[in-house]
């Protein structure tokens, strides 16, 4: 299973930078250092409503109430240049501007509030209730760093330094195809021994939680031509390629015929259960990797969580690509395959009085248990060498997604 990771993760190629609007980058790495060219704030502002003042002139409000002439008003957004002389106050609301000489604000708690004559019961020191020029950020400041996570916080800073477009390492493209005669897409009536296209649709959705920008291509046929056309086609406009239900029987030797001509595809075994039976590749002229997945959809999105998933997140430029594991205590006993790292589901929970990681095991260890995986909120991991987890014992747990 680790030689199997590895292989995957030496498979990952960073798509080039692209430099989209702010409004787009959230979640993406940034790829430049962005420089601030102008300082924030741009202007000496006021903090709160009230007077702009010398200091000087109002120190001594503490011991008498100072009064001052008003003479004028500054809106925020005012872009009139005012002058304040000795002696004299503006009225001055939150944001705006300060005026020429004025190094204080005077909030309006601290007056009786009047518009032509104020009267300033408290002193305040230079500075107070002012915002000074360049006080969060200077001129050539490095705002947002190369390789920074762009989140809520980083999107604000770029609009504050007047930026609209970041250079960002895009979300790796991701093409699902499903393969198997037997499938049928979900807007028809099965009949007899037919099913419905689950993987595509349920690995898209895995494929978007973990950050890549997904195309579902849905049902192809085996029909060695058209697959090869598809898959052909799919390689040149991604970064990697899922095709569910093309690994086992007689299927599966269709499918890696279709796609012999256009790269190497390893389909030995994997120690791991379940999805054991798996091939992965690097087709095409650009040496795009290519999994193939088992056709049953719990074995597709245990082997798309543990191996495509991770890949995903390395090219997204994470530096821990893997889920978070914890240590829990086991409250039911389980079971695993000797010889395989078992992946089992299981559904994680916390004492509230000792904060000790509990988890409960889901259905069996059956590959089969769909509804099981949707009720999971982790994977119970299970070395190859043991067979047999007792209640009680400490076990590793990988989270999945968090459930709302």
């Amino acid at each position: 299973m680790d030689e199997q990771l590895r292989r995957v993760l030496a498979a990952a190629v960073r798509p080039a930078p692209v430099r989209v609007a702010i409004s787009e980058a959230q979640g993406l790495l940034c790829a430049e250092e962005v420089v601030a060219e102008r300082p924030l704030p741009g202007f000496d502002q006021a903090v709160v409503d009230g007077y702009a003042v010398r200091s000087v002139d109002v120190q001594g409000a503490a011991e008498k109430p100072v009064r001052l002439p008003v003479v004028g008003e500054i809106p925020a957004g005012s872009r009139q240049p005012r002058r304040l002389q000795p002696g004299q106050a503006v009225r001055v609301a939150t944001g705006a501007p300060l005026p020429t000489l004025a190094d204080a604000v005077v909030p309006l708690g601290f007056t009786d509030g009047h518009l032509a004559r104020v009267t300033v019961q408290r002193p305040v020191p230079s500075a107070a209730f002012v915002r000074r020029t360049g006080e969060d950020v200077q001129t050539g400041d490095v705002v947002v760093r190369r390789g920074t996570t762009i989140g809520a916080a980083q999107v604000g800073l770029l609009a504050a330094v007047g930026r609209d477009k970041v250079l960002v390492h895009p979300r790796p493209r991701v093409s699902i195809i499903s393969v198997g005669e037997e499938l049928l897409d979900v807007d028809r009536t099965p009949s007899q021994g037919q099913i419905y296209d689950v993987n595509s649709y349920a690995l898209a959705a895995a494929a978007r939680d973990a950050g890549a920008e997904v195309t579902r291509v849905g049902i192809v046929s085996t029909d060695p031509s058209r697959l090869r056309e598809v898959v052909d086609g799919r390689l040149l406009l991604s970064e990697i390629v899922v095709i569910a239900g093309g690994v086992g029987g007689s299927a599966g030797e269709e499918v890696r015929a279709a796609l012999a001509d256009l790269g190497e595809m390893d389909t030995t075994r994997v120690a791991m259960h379940p999805g054991s039976v798996q091939g992965f590749g690097r087709l095409g002229p650009d040496a795009v990797p290519t999994f193939l997945l088992p056709g049953n959809p719990m074995s597709a999105l245990v082997v798309f969580e543990v191996l495509v998933r991770p890949l995903i997140r390395c090219v997204l430029g994470k530096k821990h690509p893997q889920r978070r594991e914890v240590s829990a205590r086991l409250l039911s006993p389980t079971s695993s395959t000797k010889g395989r790292r078992g992946f089992l589901r299981g559904q994680l929970l916390r004492d509230s009085d000792n904060g000790e990681y509990l988890v409960q095991p889901l259905g069996t260890s059956g590959s089969h248990l769909l509804a099981s995986l949707a009720e999971a909120n982790c994977l119970i991991l299970v070395e190859e060498d043991t067979t047999d987890v007792m209640a009680g014992e400490q076990v590793r747990v990988s989270f999945l997604a968090q459930r709302g």
